[in-house]
């Protein structure tokens, strides 16, 4: 039997479907973010600017936390030694456990090696313990989400997204007795819209149910501390389990639940995706600590309200030019395209004939019919940056046919009002978001 040939089979599919992805080597440069270094082949390099890092706040470039996980490497090595059971507790790790316990105002917390862990590992221990536990589980929940509530073998119902009729409907006709979690997202990352933590608190409630809330795109950017969106909407005592992650809005590595220690230790306890995997470095720990404790301050309060102007004025600039933006209340940009062969070509023409990196979202992390570019405007991306992507995604609207809004359509005329008005094409940006 020729074992090859059934992957190279699954490979052509993917081609065929024109949704096989395709990895372009960058190199992040620290000392200019957004920019980083395009390898094109092995021989030739261009500089080129990131728009949909998920690294949202640049916090993984910061000096102080850089200087953190270096001086922790040289202490202590550069690997943890084991599993948490076995010399893999090391004392940095406790520390950033303790400064995310009190970033959620949470007993405490346990860091995973990753996002996707913490909730396989925390859903599937919290609703196997739950004796006939009934996981009501919103429709666009993240895959990690949905594999660690699998792996629980629990019952599961699925709400239609962000319907809190439809999870009254399910609450009611579960009873109150019966144990019963809630798992949702506080910002949902491809469309960019935000859940009604407060009113799914108010049914938990009504219904006797825990809550289970994944906080993964919102911590760091969110909040009086950077807490999320429960902490931006004071809801973060009614939650009974907070999942986050240090790889986004805290730049690093690793993932993390807090909550009350029984539920915690619980996790500790008997998540085997835990137990069984190497603990996070004491490097990555320190460094993670660190852009914790930066976000929690005065500074962080800062680089988040430059963060908001930034994507906020992307999102009026981009709308004013013609281009399709998905609308939603959050820093995600994203501009519909809805199919899977143009999403991918309009990346590629960014890169190319722009020197913009864009990765092009397709199926299966969003619905066939529905791929977009997901364009993350951080607080390094400058008012002229914003000029630039306006201008290049026209052209490439224009390049391959794809359909403006009927807003205006055509940089030109945007191009003729700032001409009209006397100000340059960055300074017109500036007043479409005014």
């Amino acid at each position: 039997m020729e074992y090859k040939a059934f992957f190279e089979d699954a490979l052509g599919r993917l081609k065929a479907e024109k949704r096989y992805r395709v990895f372009v080597d960058l190199e992040r440069d620290a000392a200019h973010f957004p920019y980083a270094r395009w390898h094109r082949d092995a021989d030739t390099t261009e500089d080129v600017i990131m728009w949909c890092s998920n690294d949202y706040l640049g916090m993984g470039l910061d000096p102080q936390v850089i200087e953190a996980m270096c001086t922790a490497a040289c202490r202590h090595g550069v690997g943890a030694g084991g599993t948490r059971n076995i010399a893999g507790t090391n004392h940095p790790l406790v520390a950033l456990e303790a400064e995310l316990a009190d970033l959620h105002g949470k007993p405490g917390s346990l860091v995973f090696t990753s996002g996707w862990i913490s909730n396989l590992a925390a859903l599937s221990a919290i609703a196997s313990l739950l004796p006939d536990c009934l996981i009501l589980s919103d429709a666009y929940n993240h895959n990690s989400m949905i594999e660690g509530i699998k792996r629980s073998g629990a019952e599961r119902q699925i709400f239609r997204h962000n319907d809190l009729d439809h999870l009254e409907d399910l609450l009611k006709a579960a009873g109150r007795e019966r144990p019963k979690l809630i798992a949702f997202e506080s910002l949902y990352s491809m469309d960019g819209d935000i859940a009604q933590i407060g009113k799914i608190a108010d049914l938990a409630e009504r219904y006797n149910a825990m809550t289970y809330l994944d906080e993964v795109h919102a911590v760091g950017l969110y909040g009086r501390r950077g807490g999320g969106i429960a902490d931006r909407d004071n809801e973060m005592d009614r939650i009974d389990v907070i999942e986050g992650t240090l790889a986004k809005g805290f730049g690093t590595l690793g993932g993390y639940i807090a909550a009350d220690l029984p539920i915690v230790d619980a996790v500790r306890s008997y998540a085997a995706s835990f137990i069984f995997t190497t603990a996070l470095s004491p490097a990555l720990a320190a460094a993670a600590q660190k852009a914790v404790q930066l976000l929690k301050s005065e500074s962080g309060a800062e680089l988040r309200t430059r963060h908001q102007r930034q994507a906020m004025l992307t999102k009026h600039a981009l709308s004013a030019a013609g281009l399709p933006v998905m609308p939603n209340q959050s820093h995600i940009v994203p501009v519909f395209v809805g199919d899977a062969e143009r999403c991918k070509a309009a990346s590629d023409m960014l890169l190319q004939r722009h020197s913009i990196y864009i990765q092009p979202i397709n199926y299966p992390t969003v619905a066939r019919g529905t791929e977009r570019l997901r364009i993350t405007p951080s607080p390094a991306h400058s008012d002229g940056h914003i000029a630039h992507l306006v201008e290049a995604l026209v052209d490439v609207w224009q390049a391959l046919k794809l359909p403006f809004t009927e807003t205006t359509g055509n940089v030109v005329a945007f191009r003729r009002e700032a001409d009209d008005a006397h100000c340059t094409f960055p300074e017109l940006v500036k007043k479409a978001a005014e």
